[in-house]
């Protein structure tokens, strides 16, 4: 779909408010934290960890935050599992909320309950539950493996800063910006002829003297930018609806008011605020990303490194392979293990 700036109306998206995108996931991601325990592969590989003498570096006095008959959860065991399930940048706010602590803490409990039944039982035994401990097992240290290479090849703030200038003069066409316009828009949702007249009358009491940005806030339909006036923001060529992006990039001087425009989304009045020609952005604009860039391309440059390293001498067997692909083009379910 097509919607408007910054997430608003009209831009690449949606009609909906970038504020909600966020907030959404946000909150879906803390109705998961209190509801459910793991993700199925990030439980089993914590489960490999624990099952097979506790690989996890654990630190020094940890504190029981939930205690049972046989064992407790610690607060090594939620700084582990927020480590496996969340962003960095997430983790302190939800482990500083006490609910979430608690309910996260209850739920390790009853996995690792029934992970304990899961051995008494046998289940262990079996073969593909061996595997995929295994493979769980690999996935937790690997990661740890991974995250040593980043730390050990990681560049110097000053090595990094000579890339981000070496990236920034081989490629100067990458930080050229096209015109950019700033406009303040109404959205009369819908295309009936009643929306068009609206459309219409706010236009004739523009041209009358009516202050835009108060008729912007009382009427449009596009909130997220009714609550600034209509204020859309500067923006280049390629983000609008075309009729929309025609009709911005026609006016001229600021103030001048285009037309009653026609899109998919309603009828639109838009008011010019600003034009930008088009620039170059200075390396000061622009280093605070390329230094993210660099230095995330110099760590994955080490980690494939590694990997061949490691794959040095690696066949696969074709006719292995093969086989296996055949036998599961025919469509075998996957058995339950019973640990018997």
């Amino acid at each position: 779909m097509w919607a408007l700036n910054r997430g608003n109306a009209i831009q690449k998206g949606g009609v909906f408010p970038a504020f909600f995108s966020f907030h959404n996931s946000f909150f879906l991601s803390m109705k998961l934290l209190m509801t459910t325990c793991f993700s199925p592969m990030r439980s089993m590989a914590l489960a490999a960890v624990l099952l097979a003498g506790g690989a996890v570096a654990q630190a020094a006095d940890p504190v029981p935050l939930t205690q049972g008959g046989k064992f407790a959860i610690t607060t090594n065991d939620i700084e582990a599992d927020a480590q496996m399930r969340m962003p960095a940048e997430m983790r302190p706010m939800v482990l500083a909320n006490k609910q979430s602590v608690s309910q996260v803490a209850m739920n390790m409990y009853v996995r690792r309950a029934l992970g304990l039944q899961a051995v008494q039982e046998g289940l262990d035994k079996d073969p593909k539950v061996a595997a995929m401990l295994q493979l769980a097992r690999d996935k937790v240290l690997s990661d740890m493996m991974l995250e040593r290479i980043d730390s050990q090849n990681a560049p110097s703030d000053a090595a990094a800063l000579e890339l981000a200038r070496a990236t920034y003069k081989a490629k100067p066409d990458r930080f050229k910006v096209g015109e950019q316009v700033q406009v303040r828009h109404i959205l009369i949702a819908g295309v009936k002829p009643e929306s068009r007249a609206q459309a219409e009358k706010l236009l004739a009491d523009i041209k009358g003297g009516a202050d835009f940005a108060k008729l912007a806030e009382e009427h449009s339909a596009d909130k997220g930018s009714a609550a600034r006036g209509g204020d859309l923001g500067l923006f280049a060529k390629g983000r609008m609806v075309p009729a929309f992006e025609e009709a911005a990039f026609a006016l001229q001087k600021k103030g001048d008011l285009s037309g009653v425009v026609e899109t998919q989304f309603g009828y639109h009045i838009l008011q010019l605020e600003d034009r930008k020609a088009p620039t170059t952005r200075s390396f000061d604009e622009v280093k605070d990303e390329l230094l993210k860039e660099v230095r995330a391309s110099v760590v994955q440059d080490a980690r494939v490194k590694a990997a061949q390293k490691l794959g040095e001498g690696v066949e696969p067997d074709t006719k292995a392979i093969e086989a296996f692909a055949a036998g599961y083009a025919k469509g075998p379910g996957i058995p339950v293990p019973t640990g018997k």
